[in-house]
């Protein structure tokens, strides 16, 4: 019974040096057009939480005040930031790699 588990293991090893060189050397690439799409989705999801996010935070600032939550105003905002910078840097990561 070891010898089939043994044998399902190696069965996906590489043995020639030729054949992991060629591994080795193989890396995905994409085209110009993709990492603009990508990055231009990213850039473009992060500013749009940005705006909506702080239009929606200054309508309910109000109700925000009078509620019962310690979470106010600040660290919502900060929330929002945190959210809308970490997608446009997502957006510029892969613009560049």
């Amino acid at each position: 019974m070891s010898s089939a588990s043994e044998n399902n293991g190696r069965a996906w090893e590489v043995e020639s040096k030729e054949a992991k060189r060629l591994l080795a050397e193989d890396q995905y690439d994409d085209c110009t057009a993709c990492r603009v799409t990508g990055s231009a989705a990213f850039i473009g999801l992060g500013v749009y939480s940005y705006y909506t996010g702080m239009s929606n935070l200054q309508k309910q600032e109000r109700t925000v005040m009078q509620s019962a939550t310690k979470y106010k105003m600040g660290s919502r905002r900060l929330g929002i930031a945190t959210i809308s910078a970490t997608l446009v840097g997502m957006g510029i990561y892969r613009a560049f790699n």
